[in-house]
């Protein structure tokens, strides 16, 4: 209980601002050059797959000066390590394991790979406090989500199934329209030094197989798949501000 109070007395002065807003460097229009990094949970179709996952991303954003608007594009990519379906059962022998061409074991390791590009709409809601730049942040968007299983060689012990695009039959890539949500916090300081985000974002995509065979199953996979991604992400912004309320370009 200590610490919270000590982290809300450091994060209060950020968000209400002791001098004002007159004298504020964060008016006007302004663009949002974003870089994040957050960990996501798998739900639906998406968790029989994958275990949880990690995702980096940027984005850039327009917030308007009057009513704090927001527009802006996304693409965040995901890996994990977590694989659950394994897409070479058939290539292993009743032990589980897989023979290279130079007749040993050979060390193949499946991995999540996947991203996320599209673009959002949404508001910056102030609180009330001195500073109206920081504040509820909401945003809605549409895009892309693509996801597929990285086959990780053993450099080692080549698997000949494995070479080329032979690998493709066996990736399960997947892709499809998606529809992403995010609620947060954004601090845009009024001395432009403090400017970050976090928050929760989620992410339900409209996907399907884009493989017209598994070497594996030795069919073609046209199940219409939910995936769903649900997570934390924080970000770090570096904010340009112009226009009628700003007296020259601020960096």
């Amino acid at each position: 209980m200590r610490n919270t109070f000590i982290f809300l007395a450091l994060l209060l002065p950020l968000m209400a601002g002791a001098q004002g807003y007159d004298n504020a460097l964060n008016k006007g229009n302004g663009l949002l050059v974003r870089l994040s990094y957050g960990g996501h949970a798998p739900g639906g179709d998406l968790k029989n797959r994958f275990g949880p996952a990690f995702g980096v991303g940027s984005g850039l954003d327009f917030i308007s000066s009057k009513n704090n608007w927001i527009a802006g594009l996304d693409f965040s990519y995901y890996f994990g390590s977590d694989v659950k379906e394994d897409v070479l059962s058939s290539l292993r022998t009743p032990e589980g394991f897989i023979i290279g061409n130079n007749r040993t074991y050979s060390d193949i390791q499946l991995r999540m790979r996947g991203y996320y590009a599209g673009g959002h709409i949404g508001k910056l809601i102030g609180l009330g406090f001195a500073n109206p730049r920081s504040g509820i942040r909401l945003t809605l968007g549409a895009g892309l989500l693509q996801h597929k299983v990285r086959i990780q060689d053993d450099p080692q012990s080549a698997v000949p199934q494995l070479s080329g695009e032979y690998k493709k039959g066996y990736d399960r890539l997947s892709n499809g329209l998606a529809f992403t949500e995010f609620i947060g916090y954004q601090v845009l300081s009024m001395d432009r030094r403090v400017n970050f985000y976090a928050g929760l974002e989620f992410t339900q995509g409209l996907t399907m197989s884009r493989r017209d065979y598994d070497f594996d199953t030795r069919t073609g996979d046209e199940t219409e798949r939910l995936d769903l991604l649900f997570g934390l992400k924080v970000g770090w912004i570096l904010p340009i501000y112009f226009g009628r309320e700003a007296d020259e370009i601020y960096y």
